[in-house]
């Protein structure tokens, strides 16, 4: 599906899945599962919507069971993205996600190495 589906869908999953966690780790995957979000935010504000609204709205359809909800853009309303005919390619979503999540993973590396390298004394 397309219009923010897949990604608030993830999005809930990781949620889902971070309380089952503790320490770090959830707290980097509450901060994975809000960049998720943060696409179909992104979508709606750049459609000239309230994105506030028209999110709580797809998490509300989301979680009532409406697993292909999404944003309609056109009408600013959300609506199932199947019947619309608002698809994406699986293969290009895992590739950006995949590739978002490496850059996103070699940046808090690079982050942890000079965060841990010892001050010169002199």
């Amino acid at each position: 599906c397309g219009g923010g589906c897949t990604e608030v869908l993830m999005g809930a999953a990781v949620e889902r899945e971070a309380r089952n966690v503790s320490g770090k780790a959830s707290l980097a995957m509450t901060a994975f599962a809000q960049a998720l979000y943060q696409l179909p935010t992104i979508m709606a504000d750049n459609g000239g919507f309230d994105s506030n609204q028209l999110i709580a709205e797809l998490k509300a359809a989301h979680e009532s069971g409406n697993d292909t909800a999404g944003l309609d853009l056109y009408e600013g309303r959300v609506a199932n993205m199947p019947r619309m005919g608002i698809r994406e390619s699986l293969r290009s979503k895992r590739q950006v996600l995949l590739s978002a999540t490496e850059a996103a993973e070699m940046i808090l590396r690079v982050d942890d190495i000079i965060q841990c390298a010892p001050r010169q004394r002199g």
